[in-house]
């Protein structure tokens, strides 16, 4: 929104002060200036002045010379090739030094022999048009109209009122009575404290009664909350006067003519949009703010063909629709040179509504960003009376008495109960409520009864804390004392969030990088794996509108999308990758709309010097840093996409730990991983479950620790781990410490076997251990282990 101050002093005075000054004071008191201004800056030295004699140039047959008196001592000579100037005619002249618009420069200089001393501009060098003055040319110098300052040697800025400043606003949604030179103009006052003067408009009338020959009906009172019209007869069209033209063109607005130009001058002054209808197009005469019907057409005032739908607004006649409620009118409504009769109309319609039609059909107009942002229904009559009162200040017509007009709005007033103590709390400061009550009626709104009620254009008041802000910003935000935050901060990992840092630190420590895959992939991705046919985990979830093939449903396995990260890494002549994923997969639930999100974690190996135990040390790495004990390794061999004999299940009672083996060859191949590759799988639900998040700390010892050796033979299909579990589960609490330092395999051991050998380091917490008791413990031991098939090698 555009300030002009020489418009918003129509309301407020104000001492001469700086832009930047003004600027920021409205900025700290709520009403953000983006930039200001000064018309005309960009010209300087350029004066008024008036030509006193012209004659031809001695060497030139297209040039005069002219004699052209600049307020001086003496007059100066110019030399130009302009064909419409008189003597006497007053001119602008730019002087030897001056600066035009676009960064030209002049100075004085010899034209075929003859010295100029400057140059005489036209509309083009000052950055005007005929817009700004009427029945002036284009192509020629500017003849200074009457309307302008005379006064030779003035400034041309000054002469023709192109020295306003003006301020542009950043208006927030929430303060559409601001979207006006009235409303800046209040807030201002406020800021500044200074009187608030919106003189009453005044009509006379008297040329017949509008009643009498319009009628205006609202067949959809939930889009347009209010409509009045007024009627003037006698139209005489002709163009605005300069005070006017200079305030629309400082604002944005371009002139037409007068009564094009009140509409967009109330629209600005009031933040009002309104429109005039020439009253012999209108079909009987009549005006209905009605729902459009479905394919109904309207051409509007750019000439495009509109199609319309139900559920836009319209101002229609008997037989059509002449407008788009709140967003422009149609081409047979405007006003014409011939138009005689024109019906001003001043209305309310819903934002939501505006904002959606504009939108469906494209447009968006100064009308409709005012219109969506909810306007004020009791601002219609004094737009429109101060639209009537402007066309007889410019006689531009004969005023009809009356406003016809429907009202369906609402006029309960916004109440907001008045808590001082509340509103200091708040805003942690110490105000006494009189205070805040002088405050607020500065702002026009009214205290009674504990009540702050707000005025009928402050919708956007709706509770204690608005109030608190307007408050606020006019006590001066620069005056409310700085306060360190109340209370402590609460934020923290939660347990699950912990164990999953803890995955990770874990994970980056053993050599590997974090990857990031894609949820969903394509169902091919299960034939490449060799998942069998029947498989539960082949029922997806589909995703409705995919991508792709590639990406139409939801994966039930995660292990597809370690496989292409290892088979992309490979692709692009990584030598070695070592990556895992914290992965999400999806699997459906009978009777459920969503599936069941389960995480896993997953690991991908390959490179030289990488099998079997290099990955499967990893995961006991993890599973030690994460405190998940007691689990068990057992071989399989039917895992179709791993290779048999090189892959082991992760148990933890009658549960599924994990899986971890190398990727059969056709999987690989699949893939294109040219390369042993190793995966690892483990359940992160069922890992979090088991681990143990509080360590448990011991005192150091007091009593020695007692070592012994076990040599064992037993089955090679019997695994480390199982006889490492019988030998803790029977020597009990007083075995602190089991380590596996040998694995034969020889001529001393049969076929099918192995021998296996552990150190045991026990201790007592209470006591020194005799040998009576470390032999009973390792009795213990060896009878567990001969029950699962090992024996004490000889």
């Amino acid at each position: 929104m555009k300030l002009s101050t020489k418009w918003m002093h129509d309301f407020v005075q104000l001492e001469d002060m700086s832009p930047r000054a003004f600027s920021e004071a409205l900025t700290m008191s709520g009403s953000k200036v983006e930039g200001y201004e000064r018309e005309g800056s960009e010209i300087e030295n350029v004066v008024v002045g008036q030509v006193l004699t012209i004659s031809p140039h001695p060497n030139a047959d297209k040039l005069v010379v002219c004699s052209v008196d600049v307020g001086q001592d003496s007059p100066i000579t110019i030399v130009t090739g302009a064909t419409n100037l008189t003597e006497g005619d007053y001119v602008p002249v730019a002087l030897h030094g001056s600066k035009l618009p676009g960064g030209i420069n002049i100075k004085k200089g010899k034209l075929r022999g003859v010295e100029s001393q400057g140059m005489m501009c036209g509309l083009e060098e000052l950055a005007l048009t005929t817009n700004d003055f009427p029945g002036t040319i284009t192509d020629g110098i500017f003849i200074l109209t009457d309307e302008c300052d005379h006064t030779l040697g003035m400034d041309i800025k000054k002469a023709i009122g192109l020295d306003d400043v003006v301020f542009d606003f950043e208006i927030t949604s929430n303060r559409p009575d601001c979207l006006s030179i009235i409303g800046l103009a209040r807030e201002t006052a406020v800021t500044f404290q200074k009187p608030f003067v919106l003189p009453k408009p005044e009509v006379k009338g008297g040329h017949g009664n509008a009643a009498d020959l319009l009628n205006v009906k609202i067949s959809a009172p939930d889009l347009c909350y209010r409509y009045a019209a007024r009627v003037v007869k006698n139209v005489r069209v002709a163009p605005s006067p300069r005070w006017m033209r200079e305030r629309l063109r400082a604002c944005g607005v371009r002139p037409i003519n007068n009564i094009v130009d009140i509409t967009n001058y109330v629209m600005l002054e009031y933040g009002q949009p309104m429109h005039a209808f020439d009253y012999d197009l209108m079909a009987g005469h009549n005006i209905d703010a009605r729902r459009a019907v479905d394919g109904e057409t309207i051409t509007t005032l750019d000439g495009v063909e509109r199609k319309l739908t139900s559920d836009m607004l319209v101002i229609a006649d008997d037989k059509k629709p002449m407008a788009v409620a709140g967003v422009m009118g149609g081409e047979f409504s405007s006003i014409f040179d011939n138009t005689t009769t024109i019906v001003f109309e001043s209305a309310c319609f819903s934002g939501p509504s505006v904002r959606v039609t504009a939108k469906k059909l494209g447009m968006r107009t100064e009308s409709s960003g005012r219109f969506e942002k909810g306007l004020d229904p009791e601002n219609c009559i004094p737009a429109l009376e101060r639209a009537c009162q402007l066309v007889e200040l410019l006689d531009a017509g004969d005023v009809c008495d009356g406003i016809v007009e429907v009202d369906c709005s609402d006029k309960t007033p916004h109440s907001v109960p008045l808590d001082a103590d509340w509103i200091n709390r708040f805003l942690g400061i110490q105000i006494p409520e009189q205070d805040m009550i002088s405050i607020l009626k500065s702002l026009e709104f009214k205290v009674e009864n504990g009540q702050v009620i707000a005025p009928s254009f402050r919708s956007d008041i709706e509770c204690k804390a608005d109030v608190a802000e307007e408050i606020a910003r006019f006590y001066g935000y620069n005056k409310i004392p700085s306060t360190t935050i109340r209370g402590s901060a609460q934020g923290g990992y939660t347990p699950e969030q912990q164990f999953k840092r803890s995955i990770n630190t874990t994970m980056l420590a053993l050599g590997y990088s974090e990857v990031a895959t894609y949820s969903f992939i394509s169902p091919k991705e299960y034939d490449r794996i060799r998942m069998p046919a029947d498989s539960v985990l082949r029922q997806s979830v589909v995703i409705a509108n995919p991508l792709g093939e590639d990406t139409s449903i939801m994966r039930t396995t995660a292990l597809p999308s370690m496989c292409q990260v290892l088979g992309n890494n490979f692709a692009d002549r990584n030598l070695s990758a070592a990556v895992y994923e914290l992965a999400t997969e999806y699997l459906p639930q009978e009777g459920q709309p969503l599936p069941l999100e389960k995480k896993c974690v997953i690991l991908g190996q390959y490179g030289p010097g990488v099998d079997f135990y290099s990955i499967k040390g990893a995961v006991e790495g993890l599973l030690e840093a994460l405190r998940v004990t007691e689990y068990d390794v057992v071989a399989v061999d039917n895992e179709p996409a791993f290779h048999p004999g090189r892959c082991a299940k992760l148990t933890l009672g009658d549960k599924q730990l994990g899986i971890v083996g190398e990727l059969h060859p056709l999987v690989q191949e699949a893939y294109g991983i040219g390369s042993r590759a190793y995966i690892a799988m483990l359940d992160f639900s069922l890992m979090y479950e088991n681990h143990v998040a509080d360590i448990q700390y011991k005192a150091l010892p007091r009593f020695p620790a007692v070592t012994r050796d076990l040599a064992l033979v037993c089955d090679d299909t019997i695994p480390v781990l199982t006889l490492q579990n019988t030998i803790r589960k029977a020597a009990g609490q007083r075995l602190e410490n089991l380590e596996l330092f040998d694995v034969y395999k020889g001529k001393q051991i049969p076929e099918g076997k192995k021998s296996v050998a552990f150190s045991l380091v026990l201790r007592s917490h209470d006591s020194t251990l005799t040998d009576v008791e470390c032999d009973s413990i390792i009795q213990k031991a060896i009878k567990a282990l001969n029950e699962i098939g090992a024996q004490l090698r000889s």
